[in-house]
């Protein structure tokens, strides 16, 4: 494992929390678009994570301990963007011209309460991997300070 790997991987857990943000920023956006580019309600948008490296925790260590060379690289990547398949909601407003025979508005799958719990969790986790960055260089300006 090389010195800055410890940045490597906190860097690509930041850019996959971004696009999460990004994601649920999306969807918040259009919680009450009941007529998207395909005619119709948006579809709740998911983010999919994949790990770079398949060896994982302990791979990286026994690899340190046989100090072998070059490790693969390690972190964590988007694996893609999904629809929700959870159902449209139903709401009876018959005042609405998207409203159907009956008064009801196929309305998106977004809930604004997950969503904002999804915004509160992916900002934590943005900041855990500030921290770990953070930790990581005072890590490494203490060691430079320490060869002086």
């Amino acid at each position: 494992m090389g010195l800055f790997d410890a940045i490597g991987i906190a860097g690509t857990g930041l850019t996959a929390e971004r696009v999460r943000m990004d994601v649920t920023a999306e969807n918040l956006a259009n919680a009450d678009t009941t007529k998207a580019a395909n005619g119709q309600p948006y579809k709740r948008q998911d983010v999919v994570l994949a790990q770079i490296g398949s060896g994982g925790f302990g791979g990286a260590l026994s690899g340190a301990i046989q100090a072998s060379g070059a490790q693969p690289s390690a972190g964590v990547e988007v694996a893609g963007i999904v629809s929700d398949p959870t159902p449209d909601q139903q709401v009876y407003n018959p005042s609405s011209p998207e409203a159907d025979a009956h008064g009801y508005v196929k309305m998106p799958n977004v809930s604004t309460v997950t969503e904002m719990t999804n915004l509160i969790s992916e900002q934590q986790s943005y900041q855990s991997d500030v921290t770990a960055m953070q930790t990581a260089k005072s890590m490494f300006t203490s060691t430079i300070g320490l060869l002086k």
